[in-house]
């Protein structure tokens, strides 16, 4: 997973170096978030409680936070989006109950997402290039289209090595 770190109030920049990505669960899962980063920051702890709860099942924790997401009315009103990945699956959440995962692995977020998606397919399509590569190009592509979007990278890879249970 990759993220830019450009943080903006309207036309404004006001952060570059955000860290928009984060490892829970041990290690073993990678959350990432775009829109309000008080909303990101709050939904992360609740995905982790959710985590917790289901022993580490994503797909089970996702739905979960994705109801939780939906009826509660002071989460409601939260506004951002996330995608959950472990080794096994990527699952994009939001507000309104989305809980979609790609038919081909590939999920974007943000404003630059549309741009970052359809480099990250092209690439995908017609390279062999890793995974890893794939999503730092892409995001650099769309740094280089939006303005709302920055080449200060966070990545967070995971393999099935750092899965005690593979």
């Amino acid at each position: 997973m990759v993220s830019d770190g450009q943080v903006s109030v309207d036309t404004t920049i006001m952060k570059g170096g955000a860290q928009k990505v984060r490892r829970l669960h041990e290690d073993q899962v990678i959350v990432g978030f775009a829109g309000s980063s008080a909303d990101g920051l709050a939904l992360f702890g609740r995905f982790e409680g959710k985590l917790k709860e289901f022993q580490g099942n994503l797909r089970r924790a996702a739905v979960e936070l994705a109801k939780d997401w939906r009826m509660d009315r002071s989460l409601r009103n939260l506004q951002a989006l996330m995608i959950v990945a472990d080794v096994d699956a990527s699952i994009l959440l939001s507000g309104t109950g989305d809980v979609i995962e790609p038919d081909d692995g590939v999920l974007t977020i943000g404003s630059g997402g549309p741009m970052a998606l359809a480099a990250a397919r092209a690439l995908l399509q017609h390279t062999d290039f890793a995974a890893e590569t794939i999503a730092r190009e892409a995001v650099t592509i769309a740094a280089g289209i939006d303005i709302y979007t920055n080449d200060e990278l966070t990545v967070e890879v995971l393999s099935v090595d750092n899965n005690p249970e593979s």
